[in-house]
């Protein structure tokens, strides 16, 4: 049996349309990419408007496409010929003059459709249309809300969906819309209508697209990447996106090295998820950080796993909890450094507008997933990523929580997709995105707490800084007066004392420096919360290795007493 020329999404939809019981489906996800037309040995690529006219609607007798801002275009001139002359027998009979231009508003323009649909239907031809960018034809929200076109729209629509004629006849509806909670949830979830995702392409359809515009446009003298390793290296972009690099590249002859290839791919990647996604380029690797030797290690041996692949034996995420200060932040760009797989800080994707923030969080999960490996760094976690509550926001925050939660507990994303849940306050997280299967591991960091770990720490934020210490007695010096301190008082009172040091023009810190700050440093004073963010993150704690000595033998019961006790101290 010949193999199947369409891409997985298309067959999915010709399975439905052919069990007799669908005859609209909504695509959504990646539209606006290219989608490869194989016929007679050869392949072209096409935008999906042009693939659904051309290759799978190809054998019907009447295609057309309908957007709300550049109305009805048909396939061919003669199907185009064919709907005037049905028109104008509509103007007269109806007195009307769409003749000379179809009406400005959606439900006008599908009344006329549905006219016409009827009347070719009674011929029995074979009916494909499309409806581009569905979600301004039938946008989301409370019917009661929307505007009477549109409510009109939304009834004709689910019109289409359970007409038995269209479902005995050869009569095919596509409604094109990028995110599937743009479109009217009334639509989205009516028993017939298909929702039919099309992913973006895996890294064997890159490399097919490659080779395939490689062979047109080649890559000027200099470039170093090769077309297998272009294709394992652009995991997340979409075909439209490699033809822009890939063309500017050739037309400007500027030479693709891995290292344009990869500032490109972080502009494009951080542009599609409209500013929710910020790569990490870190400098520094797990060997940089001080103390928390045992978490370290934890991370280090995952590194490994990873790099082996051996991703089945790695946790699905970390909680990374503690007082503020103790490099939670850090530690996570470290790990980034040391793993070998691209790292992304999940950025505010909330909005105001109703139902976009869901919308934009299931774009950044659907970008995620395409990126994987990957992995996901959710600073102030416990405020971004919600709750099961629905109170005060009319329930967004149960159900991005609930989107979250879904993605997160999905096994087959195993160390494919790697969640860091930073939060100085773990027990705020909900239970559901902390337990086994989700963020299973919970590191504790905790302030240095000897010499030995207070050097250490000021060692890593000399490199961090960039700062250069007179002579080993400054070391000292800081040792005698520096105290208990996080490690962001140790960065901060580095940076005065560097600033001081070139104010004087100093080549380097040296003790006065040094001595001036330490004596007019004033640390933030709020020893209540960092106690209560302390004994939060020993009781959250998942490993007993990772806890300092003194917390190791501590009775639940007198840290829950004293947990108790600082909540009522900070008016909790």
């Amino acid at each position: 049996m010949a193999e199947n020329p369409w891409p997985a999404w298309a067959q999915d939809l010709s399975q439905k349309y052919y069990s007799g019981a669908y005859v609209q489906f909504i695509l959504h996800e990646n539209v606006h990419d290219l989608v490869p037309l194989r016929r007679n040995g050869n392949v072209e690529f096409l935008s999906l408007k042009d693939f659904l006219q051309k290759g799978m609607f190809a054998q019907r007798q009447i295609v057309f496409d309908y957007d709300r801002g550049g109305g009805l275009s048909f396939s061919t001139t003669d199907m185009q010929g064919d709907f005037r002359s049905a028109l104008s027998g509509y103007d007269a009979f109806h007195g009307t003059n769409y003749l000379a231009g179809l009406p400005r508003n959606p439900d006008g323009v599908m009344n006329i459709i549905d006219n016409y649909l009827r009347l070719r239907l009674l011929d029995n031809r074979k009916i494909a249309f499309s409806i581009s960018y569905a979600e301004t034809v039938a946008p989301a929200g409370d019917p009661q809300s929307l505007s009477a076109e549109d409510r009109n729209a939304l009834v004709i629509l689910k019109r289409w969906a359970q007409n038995p004629t269209f479902l005995r006849q050869d009569v095919t509806i596509c409604l094109i819309a990028e995110n599937l909670l743009e479109v009217n949830q009334s639509i989205v979830q009516h028993p017939g209508v298909a929702p039919v995702a099309i992913p973006l392409p895996d890294e064997t359809e890159r490399l097919e697209f490659i080779e395939w515009h490689l062979k047109q446009m080649p890559l000027p003298a200099g470039s170093d990447v090769a077309p297998g390793q272009l294709a394992a290296l652009t995991s997340g972009l979409k075909r439209v996106q490699l033809a822009g690099m890939l063309a500017h590249a050739h037309h400007n002859k500027i030479a693709l090295t891995a290292k344009e290839l990869g500032r490109r791919k972080r502009e494009m990647i951080e542009a599609e998820s409209g500013g929710m996604l910020e790569f990490v380029q870190s400098r520094f690797t797990l060997a940089n950080v001080s103390g928390s030797a045992a978490a370290k290690q934890m991370l280090s041996d995952a590194a490994t796993a990873i790099r082996a692949g051996r991703c089945d034996v790695v946790p699905m995420g970390y909680v990374l909890c503690g007082p503020v200060g103790t490099g939670k932040t850090f530690l996570a760009t470290c790990f980034a450094g040391d793993v070998g797989i691209p790292a992304v800080i999940l950025k505010n994707f909330r909005s105001m507008w109703q139902g976009q923030t869901e919308a934009n969080l299931q774009r950044v999960l659907a970008l995620l997933k395409a990126m994987s490996p990957i992995m996901v760094i959710v600073d102030e976690a416990d405020a971004q990523l919600g709750d099961r509550s629905s109170s005060g926001d009319s329930g967004v925050s149960g159900r991005v929580f609930a989107q979250i939660a879904q993605f997160m507990g999905n096994t087959e994303n195993r160390g494919k997709v790697i969640w860091f849940l930073l939060t100085c306050r773990p027990d705020l997280l909900p239970v559901d995105l902390k337990r086994q299967g989700r963020a299973e591991e919970h590191l504790a960091l905790f302030y240095p707490d000897t010499d030995a770990d207070r050097l250490a720490m000021l060692r890593v934020m000399m490199k961090k800084t960039g700062v250069h210490l007179a002579s080993p007695e400054v070391e000292k010096l800081f040792l005698e007066k520096a105290g208990s301190m996080s490690g962001a008082d140790i960065e901060a009172i580095l940076v005065r004392a560097s600033m001081k040091s070139a104010l004087e023009q100093d080549a380097a810190v040296d003790a006065g420096d040094l001595t001036s700050v330490l004596e007019d440093f004033i640390p933030p004073s709020y020893p209540a919360e960092i106690e209560l963010q302390t004994l939060i993150a020993v009781s959250e704690c998942t490993r007993r290795s990772l806890l300092p000595e003194k917390y190791r033998s501590m009775a639940r019961e007198k840290i829950s007493q004293r947990l108790a006790e600082l909540r009522l101290l900070v008016g909790e």
